[in-house]
């Protein structure tokens, strides 16, 4: 039920793909997705980072191919040289394998199994970091070509569709590696959490997560419209920008950062908040300087792009 609704804007000769490690929760997600009548393929990733990972590759792809599922794809990636630790540098990979081939096939949809569960340790991960709203809004339903239609379905119940299937899901070490916060969350404090406060907590933290997005998302329409009002001819406006409320105008700071260039991923708190002391707590200080080169400094009654010192 919960993949039909996800899917129920699609049309029903639109190609779907889900994104299937082998695990109980894409396995149980691509079964679902196969019962639903429509076209359904599907893709697994190869990191290359555990021994045997090709063999496991191709066995999910052949359980696919027998259970009907086409086309059925092994994508297989190469996490060296990317960005941040092991996780984030797969999650990397995988995302642009999985996006290229639905590119490649022309699929409307590319599924992804993660469950409640998943969504209650990824906003206990984000309290944790200070991540602030966007951080604990989780991971959305959709966003671009890839939905998660089980973010409201418990992980138990995969496990459990998939013994009524009597599929034997792959259970990945990582998941158990003490060395990943995420599995320390998983392993000691979630549970610590459910026997401190019950089994509400799980569902709880999830519901959090679609509240707070909600609310992301006018917040995030009403700062797109409050930094077209503050747009001058040389940047920004600064009495434009002082007569907004704080969350709107770090909102429009974050996202006039974007515009100029500041990678998304090594823009911080900090870099908005020094942005907004320009407007806010102006005694005469220098510029700020943004991730990728880039400087901004109040000239008069504006905020202008500035060229640091020794780039030409």
């Amino acid at each position: 039920m919960a993949v039909r609704r996800g899917l129920a804007d699609l049309p029903g000769e639109a190609l779907i793909l889900v994104a299937c490690s082998g695990g109980a929760d894409s396995l149980a997600l691509a079964s679902a997705a196969r019962f639903g009548g429509r076209r359904v393929g599907l893709v697994t990733v190869d990191h290359g980072l555990q021994e045997g990972s090709d063999r496991r590759a191709r066995s999910v792809a052949a359980w696919a191919r027998d259970a009907g599922l086409d086309p059925v794809r092994i994508e297989t990636v190469s996490v060296a040289g990317l960005p941040g630790g092991p996780e984030a540098a797969a999650r990397t990979a995988r995302y642009a394998a999985l996006s290229a081939a639905a590119d490649e096939l022309g699929a409307a949809a590319v599924l992804l199994g993660h469950t409640r569960d998943d969504q209650a340790e990824t906003v206990l991960l984000a309290m944790a970091r200070g991540a602030g709203p966007r951080g604990l809004s989780g991971m959305p339903a959709r966003r671009g070509v890839f939905r998660r239609p089980l973010l409201e379905v418990a992980r138990a119940d995969t496990r459990k569709a998939c013994a009524a299937l009597g599929l034997a899901p792959w259970e990945d070490p990582h998941n158990t590696d003490p060395a990943y916060a995420r599995s320390r969350v998983r392993a000691s404090a979630l549970p610590a959490l459910v026997d401190a406060l019950g089994p509400a907590v799980l569902p709880n933290l999830a519901r959090t997560a679609a509240l707070v997005a909600a609310d992301n998302a006018a917040l995030d329409e009403l700062s797109a419209q409050a930094l077209e009002s503050a747009r001058s001819e040389v940047g920004l406006s600064v009495p434009v920008l002082a007569a907004m409320l704080p969350a709107i105008r770090g909102r429009a700071l974050h996202r006039w950062a974007r515009e100029l260039g500041a990678p998304g991923g090594a823009l911080a708190y900090g870099h908005v908040v020094a942005l907004d002391a320009l407007v806010t707590d102006w005694h005469g200080q220098g510029p700020v300087f943004l991730p990728a080169g880039i400087g901004v400094a109040r000239r008069s009654d504006d905020l202008v792009r500035v060229v640091p010192a020794g780039i030409s």
